[in-house]
């Protein structure tokens, strides 16, 4: 680790002298969000907001993606006592980190429902200034030893020296022993940071709100964050805060009329006009347009109701007669329900059974759907009975509720 890359040495001077760290404490918010891009609808994540602060994703940010992120915290190490060559790791530079996968537990504000992330520390960073500069200091490797890797990335100019070294999972991490004797008060640590992976739960199968989460880390020698004996930080704790925002959308478009339903026999009356040919039945499939990345119920509410029949009536005013009006619905591909099955001329019940909750595989944007209407055979008999006719009405809500 020699203090000799010049490459970006002034930006770099100006971003770490002249700016104020985005992180104020070792408290830090990990910010992710989920809302439906209808230019990318196969694409449902989490995107992660979370600003890297002083650390690995600023420097080099076309080196992080959707795999790896960076946080800087403003936790510094300082020299508490020489090193000398020789002896025991603990008395030169470690750079441990936690780098197991972590499940870390959210749950909603509201409904304490519970989701899982998981978290992983996947890299750790410094920034090493000089106190007083010294060309007899020389460490054992110019790179980082094993199993530490190189992140491709490291700036600075003579008086600084920023790096990453990312450490695979389940390691601890590596040691860079000194092979000169280096004073106490020779150099510092400017921050703290690492690079880490997210994944995120999948946001079609969360609730709409938010969800938080946290996990503690804890910082010096022996501890999760491990410099060693020599370089002692300034802060021992700390906190990560996560915060999963989701946004659903759930929105049904009736063509105009829509609202209004006509029960007509297959082919229309004429055949019982002019030919006294009975129908077997009276329908209607009314179809709509939806959009949806929520889990929803779908209910109803009716008019006219018999409580033996689970379903809506029609009724001639005149008369006081009602007949069931059986109701059903078939939803756009991607909408299941709880046992994976498509939603095909499901009946709806005013107990609400079958459509209970069902559930968005994916971003459904605009896509038709079907209501059916239908009175069966027997109660169009019963309907067009000598001195039973009339005009059958009746006002039938069907309720699309992401409150489930």
């Amino acid at each position: 680790m020699q203090i000799k890359n010049k490459v970006l040495g002034l930006w770099l001077a100006g971003l770490l002298v002249g700016l104020p760290a985005d992180v104020t404490a070792a408290t830090v918010d990990i910010l992710a969000s989920f809302r439906p891009d209808p230019s990318q609808p196969a694409r449902n994540v989490f995107k992660n907001h979370t600003p890297p602060g002083n650390s690995y994703c600023t420097w080099a940010p076309q080196y992080c993606n959707e795999t790896r992120y960076s946080i800087g915290l403003p936790i510094d190490f300082r020299m508490s006592a020489p090193i000398v060559p020789g002896g025991d790791d603990r008395n030169h530079l470690l750079f441990h980190a936690p780098t197991e996968r972590r499940n870390i537990t959210v749950v909603h504000d509201e409904t304490g429902e519970a989701e899982t992330l998981q978290f992983r520390i996947s890299g750790i960073g410094m920034v090493f200034r000089w106190l007083r500069q010294d060309p007899t200091v020389r460490w054992e490797h110019d790179y980082p030893p094993p199993p530490c890797q190189s992140s491709g990335v490291s700036v600075g100019n003579q008086w600084l020296f920023a790096f990453t070294w990312f450490l695979p999972e389940g390691v601890r991490g590596c040691a860079q022993r000194a092979a000169s004797h280096i004073p106490a008060e020779t150099f510092w640590f400017d921050g703290l940071g690492f690079t880490y992976e997210l994944v995120t739960p999948d946001p079609l199968g969360m609730r709409a709100g938010t969800y938080r989460g946290q996990v503690t880390y804890s910082v010096g020698p022996h501890k999760d964050f491990d410099l060693g004996n020599v370089m002692l930080p300034n802060d021992e704790q700390i906190t990560l805060n996560f915060i999963l925002s989701v946004d659903h959308i759930l929105k049904v478009e009736i063509p105009p009329g829509g609202e209004r339903v006509e029960l007509l026999p297959q082919g229309g009356w004429q055949g019982w006009l002019s030919q006294g040919r009975k129908p077997t039945r009276l329908f209607r499939d009314q179809t709509f347009n939806f959009y949806s990345t929520a889990r929803f119920r779908i209910g109803m509410e009716c008019q006219y109701v018999e409580a033996a029949d689970n379903t809506c009536r029609i009724r001639d005013a005149r008369s006081g007669r009602s007949v069931p009006l059986q109701v059903g619905v078939t939803m756009p591909h991607g909408i299941v329900d709880p046992e994976g099955q498509p939603v095909q001329r499901r009946p709806l019940r005013l107990d609400g059974s079958g459509t209970h909750l069902l559930l968005s595989t994916m971003f459904v944007d605009r896509k038709p759907g079907t209501l059916h209407f239908e009175v069966a055979r027997d109660d169009v008999e019963t309907m067009l009975q000598p001195g039973e006719s009339g005009t059958y009405e009746g006002n039938v809500t069907v309720i699309w509720d992401s409150e489930v």
